[in-house]
């Protein structure tokens, strides 16, 4: 696997969040997902930044919505977890398992 094809933390928050969702997600809603779930304080922007190196990677897909009269007119993009993410997130998932599995021998990981 290439450098490129790892996913971070935060990536993994993101396409999870995009999972939870289902199709076709405004990126307002996965950051509302993953602040609400996790509880952890992040920035708006970061996530978009996040969604749009995903897009790049070919993890999700982006389109935009129809106008609406509560934007004054303006779309919003929506985002979409593709079946590329989703194996991306089972490796992840995956990679992690192992080294879970071999850490728990650790007497501060055990119980």
């Amino acid at each position: 696997m290439g450098k490129g094809e790892y996913l971070g933390e935060f990536e993994q928050l993101v396409l999870l969040a995009l999972a939870t969702l289902g199709a076709d997600a405004p990126g307002r809603d996965v950051y509302e997902e993953i602040t609400r779930t996790t509880g952890r304080d992040v920035a708006v922007t970061a996530v978009y930044v996040t969604l749009s190196r995903l897009h790049k990677k070919g993890y999700v897909s982006a389109a935009m919505g129809e106008a609406t009269p509560e934007r004054g007119g303006r779309a919003k993009k929506l985002f979409r977890l593709e079946p590329e993410g989703a194996e991306a997130l089972k490796r992840a998932r995956e990679q992690l398992d192992v080294l879970w599995r071999a850490a728990k021998s650790h007497p501060e990981l055990r119980g």
